[in-house]
């Protein structure tokens, strides 16, 4: 087990009606905030009026930015930037999934800076300060609400990056599992494979020693695998959209990671997959992931084998635990199609003619992963096999 220091300060109110208690933890911060939020579908569910009454009835007045769009993109921050610098906003509120947190930490980073706020997402510059945010969370997925993790798209290019700072981690998060009973199936599908994959790829670690972190992370996908058939079945089952809604919290909140040193390899490849052709996160996910484990399996075998018999309880073949291994690869991979995600590039409509400009990309600054580095050539056999 490696060294590490784990601290979360997110506070987490979870539960049925919660999001109601926002005015009064919006109050703690201020009296003017901009409410950030994405298209119509809070303000067609409700949520949208409750969340403002409930900001009035506190005493907040707003601003409101909407329009972000799923792989939020760089022009918003930059008009949000603008807008709270107009209005002196000292605290946002994002209502809404990940793409719309990852929107108001772009945001919250580029108020107080004098340049670029591309320059943090290119890791040209250090951040130093930001804004502090608040979330009422409708879509577990990228688990944003609590993690110091932003991606964002810049369109000229379809160049998609990150920023990770303890400063952009939300002050509180709000998780009423009620909010999630109106999300498509498509929508569904895909937050799941964000959650699976953000354990996934701490999982999937060279670091010995560390069968707490694991059996944590074969909790979270276990429980992934139980409820979300059934939240496809019964889109207002109250218990298995709670079960889902934490668990991808608690993916990406750092504790999986605690002790061992994670891969993020695969994460890496698809976003230049959704940087340039804007298909959902997860769906990338779910189409890059099993092709990267094929590419790299026989690195560890053993890890991918315990994955096989953990996770999916597959029967161990203890004369080849490869056979094991690739038998784990092939349930996720069935798994993924049963919830109705793409497996394949080709259902993305990904282009072979793009595939060595987007390895380009990926490795622009030196390999990607973990579990195995992996270099230009790596990534567009990935590519590959993934079509």
């Amino acid at each position: 087990m490696e060294n590490f220091v784990f601290q979360n300060p997110t506070k987490i109110i979870f539960g049925e009606g919660t999001h109601l208690k926002v005015g009064e933890e919006v109050k703690r911060y201020g009296d003017r905030i901009l409410l950030h939020y994405g298209g119509g579908s809070i303000k067609q569910s409700g949520l949208y009026d409750q969340v403002v009454k409930a900001l009035h009835t506190a005493g907040v007045d707003l601003i409101e930015l909407g329009g972000v769009k799923p792989n939020p993109r760089l022009s918003l921050i930059n008009e949000g930037i603008e807008l709270c610098r107009k209005h002196n906003i000292r605290f946002i509120l994002a209502v809404g999934g990940g793409s719309v947190i990852d929107s108001a930490k772009g945001i919250a980073v580029g108020v107080p800076y004098t340049g670029d706020v591309w320059d943090f997402y290119l890791q040209k510059e250090e951040i130093k300060k930001a804004l502090p945010i608040g979330a009422v969370l409708t879509i577990p997925a990228a688990g944003s609400e609590t993690s110091p993790a932003s991606v964002v798209t810049m369109e000229e290019g379809g160049w998609k990056r990150d920023i990770g700072t303890d400063l952009v981690r939300p002050q509180f998060a709000i998780l009423n599992p009620e909010l999630t009973y109106t999300l498509p199936p498509a929508q569904t599908g895909y937050g799941v494979a964000d959650i699976m994959a953000h354990t996934m790829e701490r999982y999937f670690t060279r670091t010995k020693n560390v069968d707490l972190t694991d059996r944590l992370c074969e909790s979270v996908l276990r429980t992934l695998i139980k409820n979300a058939p059934l939240v496809l079945q019964e889109p207002t089952n109250y218990a298995a959209r709670a079960e889902i809604m934490w668990a991808g919290t608690v993916a990406h909140n750092d504790l999986l990671g605690t002790g061992r040193i994670g891969d993020w390899g695969s994460h890496m490849i698809e976003h230049e997959i959704s940087g340039i052709y804007d298909v959902p996160h997860g769906a990338g996910l779910a189409v890059v992931i099993p092709a990267w484990m094929k590419y790299v399996y026989h690195e560890d075998v053993s890890v991918f084998a315990q994955f096989a018999v953990r996770v999916w309880d597959v029967e161990p073949d203890f004369e080849s635990p490869e056979k094991t291994a690739l038998a784990g690869i092939e349930r996720l991979k069935v798994f993924f199609c049963s919830l109705g995600l793409p497996v394949t590039l080709r259902e993305l409509q990904v282009g072979e003619d793009r595939l060595e400009e987007m390895a380009e990309k990926c490795t622009q600054r030196g390999p990607v992963g973990n579990f195995k580095r992996l270099n230009k050539q790596d990534v567009l056999e990935i590519y590959k096999l993934a079509r």
